[in-house]
């Protein structure tokens, strides 16, 4: 998700918001007086994982945005951790929106985009993700004046440095923005396929913002393009609309995965074809409910997916601003598909299985995720 697709309509309380954007994700998807649940949460924090669908600002923790505000002053952005607590404290979408942006705008350097880089790299390792594909929108930095190649520069400085530091190994995603229309497609295409340009970590090419009004087949030529330089599609469609935006981005866009794609539960057919395809959809689950694309947690479609033999991934998208993390998405997995320690597993395997890192990075994860499982479960 970007920020930009449905309201959030109701203004959260102080504590709410502190829960949402800070250090520590929701866990009350888990019983805590239960052991057994205690235990399944335990398990889930030391499982290998591997994240598909979790984006560059959207992953600014509290701790990133206060050292960026320190940063730069002049910012609106306080850098005190207490203020941060009611300056992220949403009244509504378009606040959000504000927000957002206002996180984006810190990012002024390479040495601010390495820094988000790094500390979003040190986040993911400690929740045991072994690989991410992080969705950046480079337009967002380009466009605030900040040198192509050095963006290139320090995106990729700080992800060899950080696998070699964490042991988490991070490819890009270079997606659309597309709100800001097709100016910002020819210059993200630019950017992905330019052999000048191109960063080595780059595997694929995203469409994200809104889907309302912004029709998927106007970025043909542009996923066109980067299919043929060799990039992977997987646009966001079907979050807010309809189940035509998911077919439109499987038949225009050619995408091989697809972001969120709530909707799909929608059509039958869509199902059957995504199922009889292996096109996996990504998952958000709490990043659906604050964004209001789904009402409660109860009525999310995750399990017509799996019961329509649909592959799914399960992800952040946007963890802080939502006050949740990767580990707490498998912990609502968990309760939502009844799942204990092997079907989760089985889930991380899947997200490795589905994503774009090399066979042997996959035999590597795969092998560790068998055994830590039956390391946990042996008696």
């Amino acid at each position: 998700m970007s920020p930009h697709d449905q309201p959030i309509t109701r203004a959260a309380p102080r504590e709410a918001c502190r829960r949402r954007f800070g250090e520590e994700p929701l866990t009350e998807h888990l019983d805590a007086s239960a052991a057994p649940l205690r235990d399944l949460h335990a398990f889930i924090a030391g499982l290998p994982k591997a994240e598909l669908h979790v984006h560059h600002v959207g992953s600014a923790s509290p701790r990133i945005v206060s050292e960026l505000a320190s940063r730069h002053p002049d910012s609106k952005v306080p850098s005190d951790p207490e203020a941060l607590v009611d300056f992220f404290t949403f009244t509504d979408f378009a606040h959000f929106i504000d927000v957002y942006l206002s996180v984006v705008d810190l990012i002024r350097t390479p040495e601010d985009v390495r820094l988000l880089t790094y500390e979003i790299a040190r986040d993911l390792a400690r929740q045991q993700v072994r690989y991410a594909e992080l969705t950046i929108t480079p337009w967002s930095s380009t466009r605030r004046n900040i040198d192509e190649r050095a963006f290139m520069d320090a995106i990729e400085d700080a992800r060899k440095s950080a696998e070699a530091e964490f042991g988490t190994v991070l490819r890009w995603c270079f997606d659309i923005p597309g709100e800001a229309g097709l100016e910002a497609a020819e210059e993200t295409v630019r950017l992905a396929t330019d052999d000048r340009l191109r960063p080595e970590g780059l595997v694929s090419f995203g469409l994200g913002g809104p889907e309302i009004g912004v029709e998927r087949p106007q970025f043909k030529p542009y996923f066109d393009r980067a299919i043929a330089a060799g990039l992977r599609s997987v646009p966001h469609a079907g979050e807010t609309t309809g189940p035509q935006t998911v077919w439109d981005a499987l038949t225009d866009l050619r995408a091989e995965r697809i972001g969120h794609g709530t909707s799909s539960a929608q059509d039958p057919k869509l199902l059957a074809h995504l199922a009889e395809h292996r096109i996996p959809l990504e998952v958000c689950p709490t990043s659906n409910i604050a964004t209001r694309a789904v009402r409660t947690l109860d009525e999310h479609p995750i399990k017509e997916f799996v019961q329509a033999g649909v592959v799914i991934t399960v992800n952040s998208d946007d963890p802080p601003m939502f006050g949740t993390d990767l580990n707490n998405e498998y912990a609502v997995a968990a309760r939502l598909l009844n799942l204990h320690e092997q079907g989760l597993a089985e889930l991380a395997k899947t997200a490795v299985d589905v994503s774009f890192l090399d066979e042997p990075g996959k035999a590597r994860i795969r092998q560790e995720i068998d055994s830590y499982t039956a390391s946990w479960l042996a008696p």
